[in-house]
């Protein structure tokens, strides 16, 4: 079985994180590659000198049959991932689409439609839900250790903001740190609580120290989910800010509380890339996982490990939309 063929559409520094993964891992041929900026394009082809070169996907996806390709990575801007996905998917490629999926649930949903109607594999770059800690988090709520979960606490702050123009343009990011941020954390609630119905969520987003209402990019949000009864009425509380007085370059931290004990899935010193898991029983606690860089690729990779035994499409994806529809209720749109 050979692997995926793929084209990358965005080579910053997020799509050239993805794209070395893969090709470190030798888990797909690096077939195309499409970038605006001419600097970034040359580097990137440089050290891939077999892939053909683009400046507009449309190009690319113009050439997608000649090429063999099986599917493409988006990285481009938030407001891009939709017609780019639909496009791809309408010429039967698989697409690996950067967070967050869609602008809104709209969007969303017509992705998702597109996926289905080509029946093409379809993933979104949640990378927390492959870190050793979550999975571990997620396994012992699975196996009843922590009884029956009631709350969950999720907090992202970081300390910096993105130094991106597009991010502070609500037309092209369609929000902020809720945005950003947050649609990690709501997506790790439904993932670790193995997709509860959600019943309603409510919140505030701020810029500024100033509460938001209408179109705005925030840099400050708080939100609580109401989950579904099957739960017994278990709730989510979230807390995302960029630029934030964190005492540290990023606050984050998951936190379970069950009936039978409780867990929390946190960063280590301040760092964006080393995590543990700790389990506590009253006011005991044990620190029972810790990880460091080697999860930053691996949701790239469980795609394109996909995508490799078959390119059909995977339901699992739908999840997605329930995020945006979340992100949507607490924006008030």
């Amino acid at each position: 079985m050979r692997p995926p063929r793929l084209g990358f559409v965005g080579l910053g520094w997020i799509g050239a994180m993805r794209l070395q993964a893969l090709a470190a891992a030798g888990a797909a041929e690096v077939a195309a590659l499409c970038e605006a900026a001419p600097a970034r394009l040359a580097e990137t082809g440089d050290a891939h000198p077999q892939a053909a070169r683009f400046a507009e996907p449309g190009e690319l996806l113009e050439r997608a049959a000649e090429l063999e390709l099986d599917g493409i990575v988006i990285a481009t801007p938030n407001s891009l991932h939709a017609p780019q996905t639909v496009a791809a998917l309408e010429r039967g490629l698989a697409v690996f689409c950067q967070k967050p999926l869609a602008l809104d649930a709209g969007e969303a949903r017509r992705m998702v439609a597109a996926a289905r109607t080509a029946d093409r594999l379809l993933g979104v770059d949640y990378s927390y839900r492959f870190t050793d800690g979550a999975r571990e988090l997620r396994r012992r709520i699975a196996a009843g250790e922590l009884g029956r979960v009631f709350s969950l606490e999720l907090v992202f702050h970081n300390a910096y903001g993105p130094d991106k123009p597009w991010c502070f343009d609500p037309r092209l990011a369609g929000g902020g740190a809720l945005m950003d941020l947050g649609v990690h954390l709501i997506d790790l609630a439904l993932w670790l609580l193995d997709d509860p119905p959600v019943r309603g969520a409510r919140g505030a987003v701020f810029r500024q120290g100033e509460r938001l209402s209408g179109a705005g990019v925030d840099d400050f949000a708080s939100a609580a989910i109401d989950l579904g009864s099957d739960l017994g009425g278990a709730v989510a509380s979230l807390a995302v800010s960029w630029n934030a007085h964190a005492g540290r370059d990023c606050v984050i931290r998951v936190a379970a509380f069950g009936t039978a004990g409780g867990a929390e899935f946190r960063n280590v010193d301040g760092s964006f890339y080393d995590f543990e898991l700790a389990r506590f029983n009253g006011r005991a606690g044990e620190v029972v996982v810790r990880e460091s860089r080697d999860w930053l690729g691996r949701a790239i990779l469980d795609w394109t490990r996909r995508l490799a035994e078959s390119n059909r499409f995977d339901p699992e994806i739908e999840r997605s939309v329930r995020v945006s529809e979340v992100v949507d209720a607490v924006y008030g749109r």
